[in-house]
């Protein structure tokens, strides 16, 4: 049998192009909550709306209060890059996702999608001296290729955003110390896949480091010849994976494309 159109749901107030956004947006959230990535109502994934990619932009970001296995393309919150919500709902977002996440959409015209975890795993290694270790092919796919900001506090001012832009640069991953993860990516598969590469490469390097013996890393040629060939195809990840997730979501939890 079929697996049903994840899109087909489309009311008929909302266009195709931010339908399909929103709901590969609630897709995402959906399944990070079945990978237990959810930190109660504290962590976020956002989306530039179709069509607002510049000047006056706007992005797709959960509703303040609402935990990832609640999320559905319709109840997605849409605020502006001051962070005011201009859905006319007037639900609240919260403050500190959006310092994050509209940082990195004002400051990369490719960051389309924007996931920021606290995740056991990747708090753990972010708080490691050494950081990420070339440990496992999954982890290679970030062999000098992933951005790092030390922790500054709570709060997440305009002095604080410029500086974790500037340490993002173009990378598609950082590690924010004492605190969690971040990728973005061209498309919202291209961020959750990156994310659930990052969170597997994080998970295995502290199940080695919990068996007390010494690590072998590769070296250095072998480990840019294998970043090298995970990055080569330039265009966006996670092309094959997102439709394959999706039937999945549609077979057991098809709630999130209403």
């Amino acid at each position: 049998m079929p697996t049903p159109d994840p899109y087909a749901a489309r009311p008929a107030a909302i266009g195709e192009a931010e339908w399909r956004a929103r709901v590969d947006l609630a897709a995402c959230y959906r399944l990070a909550a079945r990978n237990g990535w959810g930190d109660l109502i504290y962590t976020h994934i956002s989306l530039r709306l179709p069509g607002r990619e510049t000047g006056n932009g706007a992005f797709l970001i959960n509703p303040f209060g609402l935990s990832f296995d609640e999320i559905t393309a319709s109840n997605l919150l849409l605020i502006d890059f001051d962070g005011q919500v201009i859905d006319g709902s007037g639900r609240r977002a919260n403050p500190s996702g959006f310092a994050i996440h509209g940082a990195v959409h004002r400051a990369r015209a490719d960051a389309h999608c924007v996931i920021h975890l606290h995740t056991d795993a990747g708090i753990a290694v972010s708080a490691l001296r050494c950081g990420l270790l070339p440990l496992s092919q999954h982890a290679m796919r970030f062999w000098r290729d992933i951005a790092c900001h030390d922790y500054e506090g709570l709060a997440f001012g305009a002095d604080e955003q410029a500086r974790f832009v500037a340490e993002l640069g173009t990378h598609r991953a950082m590690l924010l110390r004492n605190h969690g993860t971040l990728t973005c990516g061209r498309t919202v598969a291209e961020a959750y896949v990156l994310m659930d590469t990052l969170e597997k490469a994080c998970r295995t390097q502290l199940l080695a480091m919990a068996a007390a013996d010494a690590l072998t890393l590769p070296p250095d040629d072998v480990l840019a010849r294998s970043h090298a060939q995970l990055t080569a195809d330039p265009a966006p990840e996670g092309a094959l994976e997102w439709p394959a997730l999706l039937r999945g979501l549609m077979r057991d939890d098809p709630g999130f494309a209403t």
